[in-house]
């Protein structure tokens, strides 16, 4: 690649950041080629062929030798990995490292969704997980994300985080992947090189504050709060940590970190004793520019409950009957620890034990999806969904069939094709054991349920 042109204060930053040899040996790094890496979903039973080294902070992460076609490839859209930085999957360190109590979470800044996957897969089914995007386009890329790694603890929702005040103490963890100046993506992202200025990091950071002076509160008495940004500059990082142990109670919390890993921790004081940060430079780590840090409330600060809400109501969700809901499950081979609710004419599933916590959020955010939707009844016909079909939970009533690589891409694609042997009536279409969809065999014909808006294009 061609070498990567700086912007002079952005230079001059580093330089006093990092030292003059430091920082060439960070220029250098900055014109290499980032690896490719990926996380698999431990709820998915598949294990990639391509040539990998495993990222030591992460145990579902790997590295590839070369970046192949993902759109290619059956297995990404049936949600069996995710694309994803590899400074980023240091989240999963932190949870497992610090054995973080299961409960109900948010990613308050959650679009794409890679941190929420990760969120998603350390609560399985111990938890719920509130996932929020305030840009309604991003927010539909965040709902295909949670549908495709398919474990059904997520509730999507579009709103602001003045809309969360309600919710105040509600949440046993909140990440903030914070909007930032983007520094640690200059070698990816050439727009980002662009946009940057010292005035872009002062505005970056007066949003973060507005956004932190809402998070700070949400969490509850006893729960995480952990704050990130894929930039270098202390304005938006250290300086952050400062402004959150000024507005509110927090204790510091301490990573441990493997000496290999050439992650720099970095050391705040505060008149509440000193906090630590964790940097990630491209020069040390092999990863992008990422900066993170975990603070925790004191158990004294006050924690909200869900309580009991008699009558659920909802402008447009309403809540199945305990009677209703055992038919359901009996009816679709579910088991008992299912809560239902009508959407749309939809049907959809969370898990029983959060249903109160999920009711309570439902009254103040917008959804956007939750839990699995599993599909419509009409008359005597169930029309299963393409949620259910991605998600972990059993299709025991339907037949299933064994597609090969060409014939994978040509469903994904939605093209015609002839399957000698396919059984009639709802199909679920399989490729290497992973669910991709759903076909109806009418005998005459096929009809593709997969959805348009997912068809690959290539």
């Amino acid at each position: 690649m061609s070498e990567i042109q700086l912007p002079a204060d952005f230079e001059s930053q580093m330089l006093a950041l990092l030292g003059k040899q430091d920082f060439e040996n960070f220029k250098a790094a900055i014109n290499r080629t980032p690896r490719t890496a990926i996380r698999l979903n431990p709820s998915k039973n598949f294990s990639p062929s391509w040539p990998k080294n495993p990222i030591p902070w992460s145990q579902q992460g790997f590295f590839l030798e070369e970046r192949p076609s993902f759109t290619l490839d059956p297995a990404f859209h049936a949600g069996a990995y995710y694309v994803q930085e590899a400074s980023s999957m240091f989240i999963e360190h932190i949870l497992k490292s610090l054995e973080i109590p299961k409960g109900v979470y948010l990613d308050l800044a959650a679009a794409p969704g890679g941190k929420s996957t990760i969120l998603s897969s350390y609560l399985g089914n111990e938890g719920l997980l509130v996932a929020n995007e305030v840009i309604q386009s991003r927010a539909q890329i965040l709902k295909e994300n949670a549908v495709k790694w398919g474990l059904g603890n997520i509730a999507v929702t579009n709103n602001d985080p003045d809309h969360f005040e309600p919710l105040e103490g509600f949440f046993d963890l909140v990440l903030v992947d914070a909007p930032c100046s983007g520094e640690g993506m200059f070698r990816k992202d050439p727009q980002a090189r662009e946009e940057w200025s010292l005035d872009h990091v002062t505005l970056c950071a007066s949003r973060q504050k507005r956004i932190m002076d809402k998070a700070g509160a949400l969490v509850k008495g006893s729960g995480y709060l952990i704050y990130s940004t894929c930039t270098f500059n202390e304005q938006e990082n250290e300086a952050m940590i400062r402004f959150l142990t000024e507005e509110f109670a927090f204790e510091p919390v301490r990573i441990t970190l493997d000496s290999d890993w050439k992650i720099v921790e970095t050391e705040v004081e505060t008149p509440d004793g000193k906090f630590f940060g964790y940097r990630f430079f491209p020069h040390l780590v092999e990863g992008e520019g990422f900066f993170i840090t975990v603070l925790k409330r004191p158990e004294s600060a006050s924690s909200q409950e869900p309580g009991r809400i008699k009558d659920f109501k909802h402008s447009v969700l309403k809540s199945l009957g305990e009677k209703e809901d055992k038919t359901l499950e009996a009816e679709l081979g579910l088991d008992g620890s299912g809560k239902y609710y009508s959407l749309n004419d939809s049907i959809f599933r969370i898990n029983r034990e959060f249903f109160r916590h999920f009711e309570r959020i439902s009254q103040h955010l917008s959804l956007r999806y939750f839990g699995v939707e599993l599909g419509k009844k009409q008359k005597n016909d169930w029309i299963p969904s393409h949620e259910w079909a991605l998600s972990v939970l059993p299709k025991s009533g339907f037949a299933t069939f064994k597609l090969d690589l060409d014939q994978a891409l040509d469903f994904l694609r939605k093209n015609e094709s002839i399957l000698p042997d396919l059984p009639t009536g709802w199909v679920l279409m399989t490729y290497q054991g992973l669910p991709l969809g759903w076909v109806k065999n009418l005998g005459n014909r096929l009809n593709n349920y997969y959805p348009k808006d997912w068809r690959i294009r290539m």
